[in-house]
């Protein structure tokens, strides 16, 4: 078993939050970016 604390962790450019790995991204965690869909929907407030 794994524990949380082991699983990879990114960082949303829309609320600057961590967010940890989902088993439902385990197929395209390198192609997620926002930790959720209102940040997504939200991406052109996102400080670069």
């Amino acid at each position: 078993m794994i524990k949380k604390s082991d699983l990879p962790v990114k960082m949303c450019p829309v609320c600057n939050r961590s967010f940890t790995w989902r088993k439902k991204w385990e197929k395209v965690w390198d192609e997620v970016k926002y930790c959720s869909d209102k940040c997504r929907s939200n991406k052109n407030k996102a400080v670069q």
